[in-house]
């Protein structure tokens, strides 16, 4: 059953060029994981200190062994430091896509 997870990422504005880099870091090393069908963080055009992130798994089982891969752990460590005010992500299961457009 696929996973889409999204959300946003609320931090200190000062350290918006130091979060592109590790979030820059964690998308190319999450992208390379088994069951990861897509990962992304994205700057908000309005708000310098909010990020957005959108992920999609090919199954549970590919979001389980993310949640304890070394490429996480980095993230959240990095995090730290980033002034990190609040992070609202929701696990979305089940989902079937369609084409938009």
């Amino acid at each position: 059953m696929p996973i889409i997870v999204t959300g946003t990422i609320d931090l200190d504005p000062a350290q918006h060029d130091a979060a592109v880099d590790a979030f820059r870091q964690a998308m190319a090393a999450t992208r390379e994981e088994p069951g990861c069908e897509g990962y992304t963080f994205s700057a908000d055009l309005e708000d310098p200190g909010r990020f957005h992130v959108s992920e999609q798994w090919a199954d549970g089982a590919a979001i389980d062994t993310h949640m304890t891969s070394p490429n996480l752990a980095a993230l959240v460590g990095a995090m730290g430091s980033l002034g990190v005010t609040s992070a609202k992500l929701t696990k979305w299961e089940g989902a079937t896509g369609s084409k938009l457009m």
